[in-house]
This record gives C-alpha cells, sequence and structure tokens, in this order.
C-alpha cells in the first residue's frame, strides 16, 4: 500500500517509509527544495533511518519533519553535483552541535571522502560522533543482515551511482500444530526446526524443519536513481521493484535536451517502469521550469505510458 500526503507532514503505517525532503533539478523553487530523500525503516530489532542525497537546505527540511538527524545512520550520495550534495557539511555540523554521538557512515563516489574533510577542515568544523565515509563503486555495499545495497553506475557527467535496496527473504512459519501431531513438543528444537534443520528425537525419529516451514516471504525491493539519462544498467536496478524512484527531469518535448545533459524524460522514466515490471514508479528531480500545471502534465505523460505513477512533491511521504 502506499499513501501520500500532498500539504503535510504525516506518518504512515508500514515497514518502509519514503519521505521526499526535495524534490526539485538543480535548483530550488517556492514550493520544491533540491534533492534528498529519507528512508525510514522500521524494524523491531534493526531500524534505521537512510539519507539518499543531501541537496542545499536539506537539514532545514528536515526541521519539519517528526525526524531527527542524529537518528541518521547512513547517507547515500548519488554523484557531486551541488543539488545533491551542498547540505552535507552543514547537517554533518549541525549533528554534531546536537550532542548526537549516533555513529554515521556516508557511502558515495570517489572525491566525497575529499569533500567531507575539505569542508569541515576549511570551515574549523568537526564531528563529535564517529564518523565513516566509504567511496564506492560498482556492486554491492552493504549488507546489514537484513538488507543489503547494490550500487550501479548511471549515465551522468559526473560519476553518478543509483542504489538497489533489497530486504532478505523472510523465512516462512513454522507449522507448530503440525509438529505437536507428530509428537514434536515446543522447546528449544523448535529453533533449529524453524532454520530447516534436521533434528533427531529421543525415540530416534528423524525430522527435518524444511517439512514444517511455509514458503519464505521475499523482501521488499525499492530502486533510488540518481540523475541519469537512459542506460544499460536502468533495467537491472530496476528490475521487478516493489517502488522505483526516477528523475524526469524535463517533458517528453524536451527528451533530446535532457538526454544531452545526462538526464531523462518523463516519457523515459515511465517506459523504464514499465519494461522493468515494477509495481510503482514515483518520478522526482522536476526541473524549476515547471509549474504546478506543468507538473500535473508530467505527470498524466508517464501514466498515459505507465498508469501507477506517483509525482514526489516535498514532504511526500509513500509507505511500502
Amino acid at each position: 500500500m502506499f499513501y501520500t500526503s500532498r500539504n503535510t507532514f504525516e506518518k504512515c503505517d508500514g515497514l518502509m517509509e519514503l519521505i521526499f525532503l526535495g524534490t526539485s533539478a538543480g535548483v530550488p523553487t517556492r514550493t520544491r527544495n533540491v534533492t534528498a530523500i529519507l528512508l525510514n525503516l522500521q524494524h523491531p530489532t534493526q531500524a534505521g533511518l537512510w539519507l539518499f542525497d543531501c541537496g542545499e537546505g536539506t537539514q532545514h527540511q528536515l526541521l519539519s519533519t517528526s525526524y531527527n538527524p542524529g537518528k541518521l545512520d547512513r547517507i547515500f550520495i548519488s554523484h557531486l553535483h551541488g543539488d545533491h550534495l551542498f547540505g552535507l557539511p552543514g547537517l554533518l555540523c549541525s549533528r554534531s552541535m546536537a550532542g548526537s554521538m549516533q555513529p554515521l557512515t556516508i557511502y558515495g563516489p570517489k572525491g566525497i571522502q575529499e569533500f567531507v574533510e575539505t569542508t569541515l577542515r576549511l570551515s574549523s568544523s568537526w564531528t563529535d560522533y564517529p564518523l565513516d565515509v566509504i567511496e564506492i563503486s560498482a556492486g554491492e555495499i552493504l549488507d546489514d543482515g537484513l538488507r543489503k545495497v547494490t550500487a550501479y553506475p548511471m549515465e551522468h557527467p559526473l560519476e553518478c551511482y543509483g542504489f538497489r535496496i533489497e530486504e532478505h527473504e523472510k523465512p516462512g512459519a513454522l507449522d507448530a500444530k503440525g509438529l505437536k501431531a507428530a509428537g514434536v513438543q515446543p522447546g528449544p528444537l523448535f529453533q533449529d526446526l524453524k532454520a530447516g534443520k534436521t533434528v533427531t528425537l529421543e525415540d530416534g525419529r528423524q525430522i527435518n524443519g524444511a517439512d514444517y516451514l511455509a514458503p519464505a516471504t521475499p523482501g521488499k525491493v525499492l530502486a533510488i536513481f540518481g540523475d541519469t539519462a537512459p542506460c544499460d544498467n536502468a533495467l537491472e536496478l530496476a528490475r521487478h521493484a516493489d517502488v522505483m524512484i526516477h528523475e524526469a527531469t524535463l517533458d517528453m518535448s524536451m527528451e533530446a535536451k535532457a538526454n544531452s545533459r545526462g538526464h531523462s524524460s518523463t516519457c523515459q522514466a515511465a517506459t523504464l517502469a514499465r519494461e522493468a515490471g515494477v509495481s510503482k514508479l514515483i518520478i522526482t528531480h522536476i526541473s524549476s521550469r515547471y509549474d504546478d500545471k506543468g507538473c500535473q502534465r508530467m505527470l498524466q505523460e508517464c501514466r498515459d505510458i505507465f498508469p501507477a505513477t506517483d509525482l514526489a512533491h516535498d514532504y511526500a511521504v509513500f509507505s511500502v
């Protein structure tokens, strides 16, 4: 289920939330800030608050939500263009001044470490919390046991990545009733059986846990694209994603201009969503040339190709 709030920030029920803090391309407008997306991973034992890109003013946008920058534990930077990056130094420093001691890891292309170190050094700033900056390349960049993140190179003037976030499969439920009928009583053996192991009972019988497990539940898949013109990696990044977030900088009439600058049109984003078999497309990174009426026209261009499309606006919240 997906939910979006148009004018105010509202919390949504669900295991994941996507919160758009900035949806404009290049420069902010009166109603849209530059790129930043929060991913709230709600889990009883291993929650996470991740930020994808950090355009100028991102910390100000956060002030209008219930999310505390001190709770951020991972930041993913798609590329080093300013509308995706210039909010990072201020956010890092404010987080420290607020007294946060939560460790933070930043992932980004080559140059992200130099950017962070240089801006902190030249401004005589520092962070009191553990800060790790990891320069990434194509491939898997993270696996925290519950989910993995894979970086895919995009087609853009600067080194740029899109990110595929995949939850690991959830083990199927154990058929406790069936096990009791087979003479296995609840206890320590259930843990091994839940893991699919074979156990030996006191009477010598062997019970294979796999025979008493329901099918595993596939995890959710999110595809968050950086800036890009159509490219070979896009289909693999987006394939069968539950949600695909893709830039739609310009409308279909300006497709050639978009591509010449490493961007995509509405129609190209929607066509990719259809070909990749995604469940939901959210378009963002809209040029400042479009007013509300123009944005609705862009949304319709996408829906004509891929009906399950939504247009992100600042403070829109989607529950997955």
